[in-house]
């Protein structure tokens, strides 16, 4: 399907194993008021995860093995644009991403392509110390110059884009490590796309096992530069003007 509607928004629920948590993170999504769409992307779950967000009413898109977030995410893009969703919104299964904040994530989208909610943005608790942190201030100064806006979350989860941008993804959404958030993004800004960050707070988990430990830090300090090298080899895509597109989602 080439047309989009903007007024549709789909929120993407990539989800592995979170029969623990998905069901009320969907309910809490159809719950805010708001007249969102819930996929959630079953990447190869071994337990109850499809059939609990079946239940709590969202449509469930399974896939036959795990491909990780980069692979789940692809799949929601795709479905985004085969039925003609303007904006989608990639919501954590495990219940860290607030719903009550996707309108505000989404409201980013009036003069951006893609909008982050931000952790590390003078809002909210949520702290990381050591190798991991200075990783993640190494990477937002980076790819802050390469947006020419400042980022202080550029490994957040918790992102909206317009038809403009899912276009771009479609073109290139890694699947490899941190490919999701890092190497997406890059592209994306290298594309054309326009970055803005709206202040979140994050939750913890509500199930489920988290997917970092202290013992893995050093290594994401090391693997995340490596990411980020390696996106700044990528091609970049042909997509869309940009003016076009946020007029639409202004309207």
């Amino acid at each position: 399907m080439e047309n989009h509607d903007s007024t549709r928004i789909l929120v993407i629920m990539p989800a592995w194993n979170e029969a623990e948590s998905v069901g009320d993170t969907v309910r809490e999504v159809l719950g805010v008021g708001c007249p969102y769409d819930v996929l959630v992307v079953n990447d190869g779950s071994t337990d109850a995860t499809a059939e609990v967000a079946a239940e709590a009413g969202a449509t469930v898109l399974n896939l036959p093995f795990n491909l990780g977030v980069g692979g789940a995410m692809r799949a929601g893009f795709k479905y985004a644009k085969r039925l003609g969703y303007g904006r989608v919104i990639q919501v954590d299964a495990d219940g860290q991403h607030d719903p009550r904040n996707i309108g505000e994530v989404l409201a980013g989208l009036e003069h951006a392509d893609i909008s982050i909610g931000a952790r590390f943005a003078d809002k909210g608790e949520y702290k990381v110390s050591g190798p991991r942190k200075w990783a993640m201030q190494f990477l937002a100064k980076v790819i802050s110059g390469l947006a020419k806006t400042r980022l202080t979350d550029v490994t957040s989860g918790f992102r909206a884009a317009n038809d403009r941008a899912i276009s771009q993804y479609l073109d290139h959404y890694p699947a490899e490590y941190l490919g999701d958030t890092i190497d997406s993004l890059v592209v994306a800004i290298r594309s054309g796309c326009k970055v803005t960050q709206i202040p979140v707070a994050m939750r913890p988990r509500q199930g489920g096992t988290p997917s970092h430990n202290p013992a893995k830090a050093a290594i994401y300090l090391g693997r995340s530069t490596f990411a980020l090298l390696f996106a700044l080899t990528r091609k970049r895509s042909d997509i869309p003007s940009a003016s076009t597109t946020w007029a639409q989602e202004a309207s």
